[in-house]
């Protein structure tokens, strides 16, 4: 069974492995199409009268900034897609935070009150022991923000 699953993981890797080399050629075929084109080019170039190598030189360069601009310009879309994204999340956990304020605006005063009482006594307790507490389930929440706070 070891022997198996190592045998497994061997023939992942390989796998893994060829995968990663084939899309590393098409990376090295790909680019060596496009040095080939670039050679083209510039060959071309070189044939023309220096006025037109400067106008041709334009043109490229005006297509270069043209793809940087679009590329410039589909990041902004994406930016700004998730900028309202986030920006609704936010709406979302503003209004579960007012939801949880006004919740506990509604607490009885006496209860209040006693959570008052409760957290003198956490002090207290902090001040004359250290160790364990013994506190009720219910008041569970109250003792953990009285410990944050």
């Amino acid at each position: 069974p070891f022997l198996r699953l190592l045998e497994a993981q061997l023939q992942d890797q390989r796998r893994e492995h060829e995968e990663e080399l084939e899309a590393l050629k098409n990376q090295v075929d790909e680019m060596k199409e496009e040095l080939e084109k670039q050679q083209q080019a510039f060959l071309q170039t070189l044939q023309l009268s220096p006025e037109a190598q400067v106008e041709f030189g334009l043109q490229q360069e005006i297509t270069r900034l043209t793809n940087e601009n679009l590329d410039l310009k589909e990041l902004l879309e994406k930016l700004e897609k998730n900028e309202k994204k986030l920006k609704k999340q936010l709406k979302i956990y503003m209004k579960r935070v007012q939801d949880f304020e006004a919740s506990q605006a509604t607490v009885p005063a006496e209860r209040r009150r006693h959570e008052r009482n409760m957290q003198a006594a956490v002090q207290r307790k902090e001040k004359d022991f250290q160790g364990m507490l013994e506190y009720y389930k219910e008041d569970e929440p109250l003792l953990i923000r009285n410990l944050i706070t």
